[in-house]
C-alpha cells in the first residue's frame, strides 16, 4: 500500500469515525476465516457495519478527531476490527453477546474498546453494560410511558368513578322523591 493510499484510508476512516456516533473496537484474533466470516454476517444482517483495520491506521484516524481517544492507545494491539453503528449504540455488545452464546467455550470476539456518543469504555468489562444500554428511541418510549401514566390513572378513576356517581345521584334523587 502506498502513502498515498494508506492517507486517503486515514482520511476515509477519520470521517467514517467522526460521522459515527456509536462504534467499538472488538478482538477478534483467535477465530477462524469460517467465524470471522459468520461475525460479520450477523453485523451486517443487523445493520452494523464491520471493518479489519491496522491498529497503525485506527490510531492516526482517531488522532484527527476532536476527542481524545489516548485511553484506546493501550488497547491498540493484535488484531482489531471496527464495528459502527450509525444509530443503536449497545447493538454491536449485543452482537458480540449473541455471536458468544453460539460457541460456548469462546472468549472472542472480546471488546477492546467502544465510544458511545463521545464517552469512551475501554475493556471487555463494560460489555455486559453496553449491552443493557437503551437506546435513545427506548429512552423516548420511556419517557412518554411515565408522562401518561398519571393522565390514564385519572381517566380510568374517572370513568369507573362514573358509575358510582352516577349511582349515588339516582339513589338521592329517589330518596328526595319520596
Amino acid at each position: 500500500m502506498t502513502k498515498e493510499e494508506k492517507g486517503a484510508l486515514i482520511e476515509n476512516l477519520a470521517e467514517k469515525l467522526k460521522n459515527t456516533m456509536h462504534f467499538y473496537i472488538a478482538d477478534t484474533g483467535d477465530l477462524s476465516v469460517k467465524q470471522v466470516n459468520e461475525f460479520r454476517e450477523l453485523c451486517f444482517k443487523r445493520g452494523i457495519e464491520y471493518k479489519v483495520v491496522k491498529n497503525t491506521l485506527i490510531k492516526k484516524a482517531l488522532e484527527r478527531l476532536d476527542t481524545d481517544y489516548e485511553p484506546f492507545d493501550k488497547i491498540l494491539k493484535g488484531n482489531s476490527g471496527i464495528m459502527f453503528s450509525p444509530e443503536i449504540g449497545n447493538a454491536p455488545a449485543k452482537i458480540i453477546q449473541d455471536y458468544r452464546k453460539k460457541d460456548k467455550k469462546s472468549i472472542k470476539p472480546a471488546l477492546k474498546a467502544a465510544s458511545i456518543d463521545s464517552d469512551l469504555f475501554v475493556g471487555e468489562h463494560y460489555l455486559e453494560m453496553l449491552s443493557s444500554l437503551k437506546s435513545k428511541n427506548e429512552l423516548v418510549g420511556d419517557v412518554i410511558s411515565l408522562l401518561q401514566s398519571p393522565a390514564k390513572n385519572v381517566v380510568s378513576a374517572l370513568q369507573s368513578g362514573q358509575h358510582i356517581l352516577a349511582g349515588l345521584v339516582k339513589t338521592l334523587s329517589e330518596k328526595e322523591d319520596k
